[in-house]
């Protein structure tokens, strides 16, 4: 039995469905994959932090946090070394509970549970939060798709020479495998190219519309359901959709992109007279990302197109997502979500740390 300290910087709707998951799931984590867990520290940026090296108690966080109170009341530094105060800056947070745990036992394995909320126009605070518990010699898994579509060579190479992994199966498909199922079950094979649909609120207005709604009012349900994010720009100018786009590419292709070198368009010109021309013409309107190398170098472009009604990629709907990976020797794979959501990024960490029991 492998026992992780799970330092989570991050306790919204993701964090929290997390830890409730691993309660969930607990018997099956306990006896078919060795795993089990204490919270050693939370950080949040409206509810405080807690710090206990024993465990904190989780019930009573998640009660506070979900009534509007501050975790505060369940911080105790003395059970660190130093005892210092509460830090104010997350970075700092990580490191000092990273390196408190390290000093109490070197053996103890820390990972670093990433679920803050991500500017995906600049990758931060994500980054440099996997920055700090690498230098903390944890473990990092991470629902972000920031530092992978950001800075995805230069994290990796930290953790190696750290000798501790960087997991982030969550950051483009929720729950679904796609960096694993390149990495662990397609040795020798290169992907030489990919095409998706990455973006569920984009597909979800584009849908909307071909049914007779219009773009302004099937955006506001994404926003009110909590899908869509409050600054519609990152999904209608397609950030979104290029960050993941670049993660894809980075990951899978080594590529060195960031969402700023991603050729992209977005949705926000479209209308509903359009997109039901097209639908009626026998092609549907999607906006798709794509992956290709071209004299050498790999160029990624997230655009509208309107596609086939024989494509598989036309025929998602609503929230649907597949990405479609081009390889040397397999030919063309599809990976198709049929359904996402909290449950399922939530579900992405504990595939993470279930993986980490075969690396630690």
């Amino acid at each position: 039995m492998q026992t992780f300290d799970l330092v989570l910087v991050g306790f919204g709707n993701v964090g929290r469905r997390f830890v409730r998951l691993l309660e969930e799931r607990a018997e099956v984590l306990h006896g078919m994959h060795g795993v089990a867990w204490r919270v050693v520290g939370i950080a949040t940026g409206r509810h405080g932090v807690a710090r206990n090296a024993r465990g904190v108690d989780v019930a009573e966080a998640l009660s506070l946090v979900e009534s509007g109170g501050s975790l505060d009341v369940l911080d105790d530094a003395s059970s660190l070394p130093g005892g210092r105060p509460a830090p104010s800056e997350s970075t700092v947070f990580i490191e000092q509970v990273t390196q408190g745990l390290r000093q109490l036992d070197e053996a103890r394995r820390v990972v670093v549970v990433e679920t803050t909320v991500l500017d995906v126009r600049g990758g931060q605070p994500a980054t440099d939060h996997v920055r700090a518990a690498l230098r903390g010699g944890a473990h990092v898994i991470t629902a972000n798709k920031g530092p992978v579509a950001f800075a995805y060579e230069e994290l990796r190479t930290l953790a190696e020479q750290a000798g501790r992994q960087f997991l982030f199966e969550g950051a483009v498909m929720d729950g679904i495998p796609i960096f694993n199922l390149a990495a662990r079950t397609m040795p020798a094979v290169e992907v030489i190219g990919f095409r998706g649909v990455v973006n569920s609120t984009t597909n979800y207005i584009i849908t909307a519309m071909e049914n007779g709604r219009e773009f302004g009012e099937a955006l506001a349900e994404m926003q009110a359901t909590g899908i869509a994010e409050a600054d519609a720009s990152l999904d209608v100018d397609g950030w979104d959709a290029a960050a993941k786009a670049a993660a894809v590419a980075n990951v899978l292709m080594g590529a060195r992109l960031t969402p700023h070198g991603v050729e992209r368009t977005g949705v926000g010109h479209l209308t509903g007279q359009h997109v039901r021309a097209v639908a009626a013409g026998g092609r549907r309107v999607k906006l798709v990302a794509r992956g290709s190398r071209e004299n050498g170098k790999v160029r990624v472009a997230v655009a509208p197109e309107e596609l086939p009604q024989h494509d598989l990629l036309a025929g998602l709907r609503d929230q649907q997502n597949a990405l479609i990976l081009e390889t040397d020797l397999l030919g063309e794979l599809a990976i198709v979500q049929l359904g996402g959501g909290l449950t399922q990024t939530a579900y992405a960490l504990v595939s993470d740390l279930v993986a980490l029991t075969e690396s630690d």
